[in-house]
């Protein structure tokens, strides 16, 4: 059976991408030169057939796309020599190289902001388009329109180049962040009115799986996809019939998805004993032990507490340290989770976090104290920005 056409292209564009700006450099006009070879394929491919060499085809057309744009450029700038040298320099050779992890660096420039690594990588790497980037963010296309081409702007005065950067090994951890920060939003949004936004977080997956391809000894490139694939396995059981959020202690677990629970296993399995140790690999462990529990009630809690008492040791992330109270809480007692909440209270990184006050609420709850609970509960339905969670809360007030 034919592989849909639209996978195939999202496949090869990072690739005719990557191909024309290692031959000619000039990143954004190579960009839109792709997307008009992307645009042709889906007219004429359907008519005339795939071609036998289907990335050689848009490599082709988007070098003939490139070139006219280029010419047209250069001749609005009155560089007609400049045109003629470039013109005169005959193109590398289409080769069956990836250079796909050379543009996931290059979208993760540390001259980049966040928010414009994500949207460049979203853009070049993953394939959405502009109008699907500002449905995904909640914003108007022309803001998204102005993040990009300022992304684009900004590698292009740095003066990067195409090839590896000599910080490679350094800058994989930008990388890594962008593709788990895109997945993060997409399973638990942080604004709107659903919990999920599924396509960024299958693009986030999409996206894991090819670099862990192209690194694939990498023992947090193994974490962080086998971290996506437990915690995404659970989203068909995270919403009830109208979108109403359901804890994992109340979640139907023959819901989960199981094929993405053994992929995952297998890959954390497989990763920790090559080290060295790192976060994403030991939140995939925590996501395994919580995926391979029969049921809620048979958790491994102090297994799960002990792995993120050894994850506050390498990172400093407070909602980190907020999952470690809520592990503790739950293998000792209520009362010590509380005590150890007091040591993190104080965070200012926590204060506007609805997070902090709705596991607040939790733990006084579970110790007998619903007045404070219920206290608590407020505070955190006025600070969240989801909807889904805002009206967990509400019903966990109700409830009370």
């Amino acid at each position: 059976m034919d592989r849909p056409l639209e996978d195939l292209l999202r496949e090869l564009a990072p690739q005719v991408l990557g191909a024309l700006v290692r031959r000619y450099g000039h990143f954004d006009t190579a960009e839109d030169a792709v997307q008009e070879a992307l645009l042709a394929a889906t007219r004429q491919w359907p008519v005339e057939g795939t071609p036998d060499n289907p990335r050689a085809w848009l490599i082709t057309v988007a070098s003939r796309r490139l070139t006219d744009l280029l010419r047209s450029e250069q001749a609005r700038q009155r560089r007609e020599n400049q045109v003629a040298l470039w013109s005169a320099v005959p193109p590398e050779p289409i080769t069956d190289s990836d250079d796909t992890l050379i543009l996931l660096f290059l979208c993760c420039h540390p001259s980049l902001s966040p928010a414009s690594q994500i949207a460049l990588t979203l853009r070049a790497v993953g394939g959405l388009t502009t109008t699907e980037l500002a449905r995904a963010f909640l914003v108007p296309e022309a803001t998204m329109t102005r993040r990009i081409t300022r992304a684009k702007q900004s590698v292009k005065s740095s003066g990067a180049r195409f090839s590896l950067p000599p910080d490679h090994a350094d800058r994989l951890d930008a990388v890594l962040k962008v593709i788990y920060l895109i997945f993060t939003e997409g399973y638990a949004s942080t604004t709107g009115p659903q919990l999920h936004r599924v396509e960024l977080a299958t693009e986030a997956i999409r996206l894991g799986r090819l670099i862990h391809e192209l690194l694939p000894d990498d023992p947090e490139v193994t974490g962080l996809l086998a971290l996506m694939l437990l915690t995404d396995a659970r989203r068909p059981a995270r919403t009830g019939p109208s979108g109403e959020l359901i804890p994992m202690h109340e979640q139907d677990r023959s819901r989960w998805i199981r094929c993405s629970i053994d992929e995952g296993v297998a890959l954390i399995t497989a990763a920790l004993p090559r080290g060295p140790l790192g976060p994403y690999q030991l939140q995939a462990a925590i996501a395994a032990v919580h995926d391979e529990a029969p049921s809620a009630d048979e958790t491994d809690w102090p297994q799960i507490a002990a792995l993120y008492g050894v994850l506050l040791r390498l990172t400093d992330n407070p909602i980190v340290a907020l999952n470690h109270v809520v592990a503790v809480a739950m293998a000792q007692g209520p009362a010590i989770g509380l005590k150890l909440l007091a040591t993190i209270d104080t965070d200012s990184r926590l204060t506007h976090d609805h997070r902090l006050h709705a596991v607040r609420g939790h733990l006084l709850e579970m110790s007998g104290d619903p007045e404070a609970a219920r206290a608590a509960y407020e505070q955190a339905a006025s600070l969240a920005t989801s909807l889904p969670q805002r009206r967990y809360l509400n019903k966990k007030l109700a409830g009370l």
